[in-house]
């Protein structure tokens, strides 16, 4: 889909304040020579105040990079693979991207919504296609791609067995992404086996429940601090980022150091 001058600059305007609210939730503008671009969904997102407590992961994650490494989360509420694609969002990050910059991808909640045809995609094929334009995009501005499998839902079966939610779009994603010599986050397996260990009562506490929402998708501070966790843990096994380039990766990050921006701001 060619896009217009003016659907590229419509997507810019909309990721700046995600891109720069993300930094500026964890900490304090200053110098910088890496960027981590973040390609997703709400499950990442940044999430302003008329939102809260729900927070995207991608706001905890600079809790665990040093300085060096800045976060520009570009995750949309909604969004697909296709769909951030067709609203001119990857053109967005690839004017801005660089050599030794790195684009994370992960995409699938929105994918699967077969009802939709502005997102969806079938996993063996149009998904593949989607995340391959991701791919040769960064890799065509000396950018590192990586691909991260869907985080999970809040999902349990009658024996309190945590189950996955996402078909074959994580398996299509780790063919993928051995097809492509490509580092892979396997945040979907990663974050079931965390969901099997915490159990059903205490995920509550990790998800974005409240007295009027029982939402097992998306996640609070606690849920989003842990997911990022997962992340910068996977980021530092597949050598996508150096040890110098991380922390805290065993250390307590308070729920506090969550703070929700205005959204006008």
């Amino acid at each position: 889909m060619s896009l217009t001058r003016r659907q590229v600059g419509s997507a810019a305007l909309a990721a700046v304040p995600l891109a720069l609210a993300a930094t500026g939730t964890a900490r304090a503008a200053g110098p910088r020579t890496r960027t981590l671009y973040i390609a997703g969904d709400s499950t990442a997102a940044q999430k302003y105040a008329d939102a809260a407590p729900e927070t995207g992961w991608g706001m905890a994650l600079p809790f665990f990079l040093h300085r060096e490494v800045a976060v520009a989360d570009h995750a949309v509420n909604g969004r697909s693979s296709k769909s951030f694609l067709d609203e001119g969002r990857l053109a967005v990050i690839l004017a801005s991207i660089g050599p030794q910059d790195v684009l994370l991808v992960q995409f699938a909640h929105n994918d699967e919504k077969s009802e939709d045809p502005t997102r969806y995609t079938e996993p063996w094929t149009t998904y593949q296609d989607c995340l391959r334009r991701y791919l040769d995009g960064a890799r065509e501005r000396g950018a590192r791609p990586v691909l991260a499998t869907p985080v999970e839902r809040r999902r349990f079966d009658a024996d309190g067995d945590a189950v996955p939610t996402h078909g074959a779009y994580p398996a299509a994603m780790r063919a993928l992404a051995e097809a492509e010599g490509v580092a892979l986050l396997d945040i979907e397996a990663l974050s079931l086996a965390l969901w099997q260990r915490l159990g059903v009562e205490e995920t509550k506490t990790y998800f974005n429940w409240t007295a009027t929402e029982q939402d097992n998708t998306h996640f609070n501070p606690p849920g989003a601090i842990a997911v990022a966790r997962l992340v910068a843990r996977e980021l530092l096994r597949t050598r996508v980022l150096a040890p110098r380039e991380v922390r805290r990766l065993d250390e307590d990050v308070p729920a506090s150091w969550i703070t929700w921006p205005d959204a006008t701001a």
